[in-house]
Parts: structure tokens; C-alpha cells; sequence
């Protein structure tokens, strides 16, 4: 994709993504997922991860899988919280964007 992730849009894609297990999912799984939408790396990934962990938007738990562990990643209230904020915000900036581009926006 030609334009450029901010940190907001790529914290409401990784929030959705995740909120749709409802028991949680893992890193890897994440990483597909997001890259269904955008170009990205798990070394750009997990920061991002981390970053929702500490904000009290994401839980995470270990789970065994195959003899190891697995962490996983579940969407706390909080992360609900501000992935509806992300998506009333989403839908703003898109339909603006989309006038301009349509050309029902002009000066």
C-alpha cells in the first residue's frame, strides 16, 4: 500500500483483529490477519502489541501448544472501549476522505 500506517490506524486494525476471538488469538495469527488489510512485519507488530498491553487495552496469557508455549493476546473492556472510538473516527475520516476523492468536497 502506498500510504503511510500511523500508530492509531495500526492499534485500531491489530484492536479489531484480536476482538474477534473471543477467547483471544496469538502473534503469529495477528500478523496474518493484519497483513489481509496492510504490509507489515512482526517486528513492527509486537511493538505494537506491547504497546495495547501496557495501555490496559490487551490481556495476555501463555497457553501450551505443541510442548510450548503460546502467548495470547485478548481484547480487555478498556481495548472495546477504544476500538469503538477508533471505529466512530474511522468512519468520519473515511467519508471525508471519500468526498474528496468523489468530488463532493470542494473549497
Amino acid at each position: 500500500m502506498v500510504f503511510n500506517t500511523g500508530a492509531a490506524l495500526l492499534d485500531a486494525i491489530v484492536l479489531a483483529v484480536v476482538s474477534r476471538e473471543s477467547e483471544g488469538t496469538y502473534g503469529y495469527k495477528i500478523t496474518q490477519d493484519v497483513r489481509r488489510a496492510i504490509d507489515v512485519s512482526e517486528s513492527t507488530l509486537y511493538p505494537v502489541l506491547r504497546r495495547l498491553q501496557k495501555d490496559e487495552c490487551l490481556e495476555v496469557y501463555d497457553r501450551q501448544f505443541d510442548g510450548r508455549n503460546r502467548r495470547y493476546y485478548k481484547v480487555t473492556e478498556k481495548g472495546m472501549a477504544q476500538l469503538n472510538l477508533y471505529r466512530v473516527e474511522w468512519k468520519t475520516y473515511s467519508n471525508k476522505i471519500n468526498e474528496i476523492f468523489e468530488g463532493g468536497v470542494t473549497a
